[in-house]
């Protein structure tokens, strides 16, 4: 059997956990929020603009409100020529339309945005995608307070939280580069992890932070590296 397409983190310690070696693509990967706050949804949303700024082609998201921050995005890697927006009436309209988007075959991403997604919904993406180069990016939001946005089983092929954490500091006082708590909380194949990471720079990239870094670089590793 042909090994499917990899997007890579193109960092050591994330992709050597991962048991394909990155995102496949031609699948559904699902992230969620830590929590409703937000600074975690800011985190979850930006953690899905640096894997579709490091995609191929135009990206499709698929919305049900009107506040994504499109600089935001930007500074994420995402350029704002390469976003074609999609608002939804509600979550059924906007698996509807992620399922178009990936039978397409056009579209370097498909990300979209929902409260509620069954398990037969998300096969439906995951077989929407299946045979193609197209990543399908799915942000389960908190429909309440105190929910688990995760806890609905699905046919995505890794599921992953993402949070907000302290600042790495720098010399400037009162600047600090932003960090992202990043949980690998299933994937097919192999096992659930979790790393402390730097947010993604304008290249879509993460980044170890300097101290971690230094160590990989000393051990032969990476910071940063085209994916």
């Amino acid at each position: 059997m042909r090994r499917r397409a990899v997007l890579p983190f193109g960092i050591g310690p994330i992709d050597s956990r991962i048991a394909s070696g990155g995102l496949t693509l031609g699948s559904l990967h699902e992230v969620a929020a830590a929590s409703p706050g937000m600074g975690d949804d800011a985190a979850a949303t930006l953690f899905m603009a640096g894997i579709a700024a490091r995609a191929w082609g135009p990206v499709l998201w698929v919305v049900r409100r009107r506040d994504l921050f499109a600089p935001g995005l930007y500074q994420a890697g995402l350029a704002p020529e390469r976003i074609l927006y999609a608002e939804a009436a509600d979550d059924a309209e906007l698996l509807a339309l992620m399922e178009e988007g990936l039978r397409h075959r056009g579209l370097g991403a498909v990300i979209g945005e929902a409260k509620s997604a069954s398990m037969a919904n998300t096969r439906r993406l995951q077989l929407a995608a299946e045979g193609g180069k197209t990543i399908a990016l799915l942000l389960k939001r908190h429909a309440r307070e105190g929910g688990n946005p995760l806890a609905v089983p699905s046919a995505a092929v890794t599921r992953w939280r993402i949070a907000a954490a302290p600042s790495t500091p720098l010399p400037v006082e009162g600047v600090g580069c932003p960090r992202w708590r990043i949980e690998l909380v299933r994937q097919r194949g192999g096992e659930p992890h979790n790393w402390t990471m730097e947010a993604c720079d304008e290249t879509g990239r993460l980044a170890l932070p300097a101290r971690l870094a230094d160590r990989s670089a000393a051990a032969g590793g990476t910071h940063r590296r085209a994916a």
